[in-house]
């Protein structure tokens, strides 16, 4: 029998395991002891269960991608075009045509797969190692190998590797990855509460979360994707991407060409026939040339790399994005919905001030100078007893929870004994810290032959358990109503400061006696004082949101704080003005779809405190049913649905969770607000530069279609002036190079001072298509076929005279198909530097501002010269070498397509000064 059949015959009647069932039975359904597992049976379960990870959302298959990108409405027309140049026995354009087809499909499927590679090289979220007991023995394992019925030793410090079932001691427990809550919970084997919801459970713990102290040992009752964690990253699997507005438009517009070329292709084949009087053959390969002088082959590879140009930017500046189209979606976003902690603040719990009702430390900058006061004494002496955190050299190694960390350096900064060794010493007892009662404490030996009760909490719950205070001289003396009322006013005002607030109290007991019960022990305290904390805003998140508000961008502040903090931390870094508006986001599950629609209606910013992911998810929807287009920032397991609703999901990197990062459209590798909105910017600014090489592409498509008019019309007087394969190779070779450069445009003055683009608003708009079509595109049309006729009557010809193979013009005619396909190009530079401004001059952003653009030029250049005078591609694409004086026509050309433009954006910049409106229309 095979190892898997083993397995499988072994585990056959495994039942599925109850969690909250005693443990005996638990360990007994499992198959499984305190001695945890053979390494033998271990090898059978991971074959029966597989790795203990999660699996990755998947992405197109490189199958599927690849056949999209010969799909796309553009590459239809084109294989269309192909068929019909076969058919009629024109194999070299079929040729072609395919090879374009082709080209473009791989150019965007390469971008696209380098994007998404670039995703998959973030790690994984689950831990490389966990501690297990195996055939009675520890040993360290890769956590990938974990298996149902293995018995798991937890520390502190160690991120949960499965979910499981708690068999002997007591951990606490960060499960904000889960539930939101960033408070650590009390886990223990001893707490047992069969009506509590399973992730409420107090003696389960689960994968994802983080052990912050103590120490517990228990058996996996579930792994990969059978865990909490996993069903959770199981729901993101079933959500189907949306494609993004540029996506949804380039589509569009895509089909739109589709149908013009089509129709004008079916309307003048008859002229071809009847009124040129073509054969069928020619009439085709005149239809092939509509075709393709009308379909922009240079478009989609163009945007999929000024896309992939703008991911590589965002990733250099922290902002990893998984969909090139969403660099677009960034562009038009005009509400932010961001954490507070990590996002616009440091994540750094520093310490900030101490405070007594005698006394007041400053510790922001140091260590206070003088005497300390005896009250301040005692209470850096409680905050470096009730602690379990250890400090490093100079804020580097320090362990433990980052609140107790910032407790600890205030007590050592007010002279107190923080080394851990001393602290376990003196500790006879612990008290863990309890969300219900949002407090901790210990019972510590101290001087004057007494033990000390240390405890430290929420102000709220610190107070009223005090009957006493410290005075200056460290008697105790009666807590009045009036200070509790003064100590409950100074809470207040440090948390309108943005601080986080606790409270420090102590009670002397007997020495030497056994701990007494917990209730018991927290009641009668004399009150020591308070110490809090700041995290101040990351560095630039200032200025950061600043620009939002030039840009017209909305913020919205959405955290878990207290409405106090959080209003201060926005008022800190200017979100929402002096009096920051407020809303308890625990009230909104009670508020009626209309009521949350008038609260979120407007532009005013709004902080919301206390606030739940389900809450953050129903924020999402809403601004999206009013027609925002809204990026979202989240870092835990639980805020998956929110980043999936909103139109750009924002994981963090570094704090984030791996179902987060799933989820999510872009992710931060630095968690800094700024890179939000650099990403934004860089939406911006990729957005303009498609409209730009838009237009300049969109430009070409007049003198490409012309030629064929004026052959079909001059019923067979006038020679074709463009061949098929001249059109091709100016499409895909001279023109690509410039458009691609476009799409490394700076950003212009300017971008980051008007509105959010509507998400409505089409990428193409009819300014855009007269300016290409019909005015752009008629002077180079124009220019072309002056020099088209000039070298062809230079040469002796007549209307009508042949110029087929091996007549007496036939070379004259190859040199004057080969001056319309230069003049196509000297216009094309015209254009290129035309479009580069949408109203401003060319001289307001520098001729050479754009380098990329030059070498193109050059490159584009050497390309023509190499198609007109290499042999080879003379013979294929039917050019000949041209005299000098004709290539001297050729030098103004582009002096000419710009300097009309020029005119007309100065004559637009005129009016609008005009009529007072500022800036002319965009075009």
């Amino acid at each position: 029998m095979s190892d898997a059949s083993e397995a499988q015959a072994s585990l056959q009647s495994l039942a599925e395991p109850v969690p909250d069932e005693p443990p005996d039975l638990l360990l007994h359904h499992l198959h499984t002891s305190r001695r945890g597992l053979s390494a033998r049976e271990a090898a059978r379960r991971l074959l029966q269960y597989g790795p203990n990870e999660l699996r990755r959302r998947g992405g197109r298959r490189w199958p599927g991608e690849l056949a999209r990108q010969v799909t796309h409405p553009l590459a239809l027309l084109l294989w269309v075009a192909a068929a019909l140049s076969y058919a009629v026995g024109s194999r070299n354009v079929a040729i072609a045509v395919v090879l374009v087809i082709v080209l473009n499909a791989l150019f965007a499927f390469v971008q696209e797969l380098q994007a998404e590679r670039a995703v998959e090289a973030l790690a994984r979220y689950l831990p490389p190692q966990v501690t297990v007991v195996r055939d009675g023995e520890p040993a360290v394992i890769d956590a990938r190998q974990l298996v149902p019925g293995d018995m798991v030793v937890i520390e502190e410090g160690e991120r949960i590797a499965a979910d499981i079932r708690l068999l002997s001691g007591a951990v606490d427990v960060d499960m904000s990855t889960l539930t939101g809550e960033s408070v650590p919970v009390l886990r223990s084997a001893e707490l047992t509460d069969l009506r509590a919801h399973r992730l409420d459970a107090p003696d389960l713990v689960f994968s994802g979360s983080t052990c912050t102290g103590g120490e517990a040992r228990g058996v996996v009752f579930a792994t990969g994707m059978h865990t909490q964690l996993g069903r959770i990253a199981a729901l993101s699997e079933r959500v189907k991407e949306r494609p993004s507005p540029l996506e949804a438009q380039v589509r569009r517009v895509a089909w739109l060409i589709a149908f013009i070329a089509i129709a004008m292709a079916i309307a003048f084949v008859p002229i071809a026939v009847f009124g040129a009087h073509l054969s069928i053959r020619n009439s085709v390969v005149f239809a092939v040339g509509l075709l393709a002088g009308n379909v922009p082959e240079g478009l989609l590879p163009v945007i999929t790399l000024a896309l992939a140009v703008a991911v590589r930017a965002l990733a250099r500046r922290g902002a990893l994005v998984k969909r090139l189209s969403a660099v677009e979606t960034l562009g038009s976003t005009d509400v932010i919905c961001t954490d507070k902690t990590g996002t616009l603040t440091e994540n750094h719990m520093r310490p900030a001030t101490t405070w007594t009702t005698t006394a007041q430390a400053d510790l922001r900058s140091g260590a206070p100078s003088g005497e300390p006061d005896t009250t301040l004494t005692a209470l850096a002496a409680a905050a470096a007893a009730c602690n379990n955190a250890a400090l490093g050299t100079n804020g580097h190694g320090d362990t433990g929870d980052p609140t107790e960390v910032a407790v600890l350096a205030a007590a050592r900064l007010l002279g107190a004994d923080v080394d851990p060794d001393t602290r376990t010493r003196r500790r006879r007892h612990a008290y863990v810290f309890e969300p219900q009662r949002k407090l901790m404490s210990t019972l510590d030996t101290g001087p004057a032959d007494r033990d000390w009760l240390h405890t430290k909490g929420a102000p709220e719950a610190v107070l009223p358990r005090c009957e006493t205070r410290l005075a200056s001289d460290g008697e105790q003396v009666v807590l009045t109503e009036e200070e509790r009322v003064r100590v409950t006013v100074q809470v207040e005002a440090f948390a309108n400061q943005g601080l986080r607030v606790l409270a420090f109290a102590r009670r002397a007991l007997p020495p030497g006696q056994p701990p007494p019960p917990r209730e018991e022990a927290e009641t009668e305290l004399c009150f020591l004082g308070l110490v809090t904390m700041l995290d101040p805003p990351r560095p630039g998140t200032v200025e950061a949101v600043a620009r939002c508000h030039t840009a017209g961008i909305r913020i919205i502040v959405i955290t878990g704080d207290h409405p106090l903090t959080a209003k201060a931390v926005a008022r800190q870094v200017g979100v929402g003005g002096d009096q920051p508006a407020v809303v308890n986001a625990q009230a909104l599950g009670h508020l009626h779809e209309k009521q949350l629609d008038d609260v979120l209606a407007g532009e005013r910013e709004l902080v919301f405190a206390r606030s739940s992911p389900e809450a953050k998810l129903h924020i999402a929807e809403v601004l999206r049913a009013q027609g925002h287009v809204v990026a979202m920032t989240g870092d835990g397991v639980n805020d998956a649905p929110a980043l999936r609703s909103a139109d750009i999901g924002v994981a963090m990197g570094r704090s984030g969770t791996d179902v987060a990062r799933e989820a999510s459209t872009m992710i931060l590798t630095d968690d800094s607000f700024t890179s939000i909105v650099a990403a934004i910017e860089a939406g911006r600014q990729v957005y303009d530069n498609v409209r730009k090489f838009i237009v300049y592409i969109f430009a070409h498509t007049t003198p490409e279609v012309v030629p064929f008019l004026v052959f079909a019309l001059g019923g067979g007087a006038v020679p074709l002036p463009l061949t098929v394969l001249q059109l091709l190779a100016f499409d895909v070779g001279t023109e690509t190079l410039p458009s691609l450069a476009l799409s490394r445009e700076p950003m212009e003055p300017g971008t980051m001072t008007r509105p959010p683009r509507p998400h409505t608003e089409p990428v193409i708009r009819g300014p855009m298509l007269v300016r290409a079509w019909l005015f752009l595109g008629v002077i180079v049309a124009a220019l072309q076929m002056a020099g088209f006729f000039a070298v062809l009557t230079a040469g002796g010809w007549h209307a009508g005279a042949p110029v087929g193979p091996g007549s007496e013009l036939h070379h004259v005619y190859q040199q004057a198909t080969t001056m319309s396909f230069l003049g196509m190009i000297a216009g094309q530079i015209g254009t290129a530097f035309a479009v580069r401004t949408q109203h401003a001059s060319l001289r307001s952003i520098g001729i050479t501002s754009n380098p990329h653009l030059l070498a193109a030029i050059v490159a584009e250049l050497i390309l023509a010269a190499t198609c007109v005078y290499a042999p080879p591609l003379q013979a294929l694409l039917g050019t000949a070498a041209l005299p000098a004086h004709d290539l001297v026509l050729l030098l103004p050309y582009p002096v000419i397509v710009w300097g009309a433009d020029e005119l007309r954006r100065w004559l637009m910049r005129r009016r609008a000064a005009a009529t007072g409106t500022g800036t002319a229309p965009p075009a």
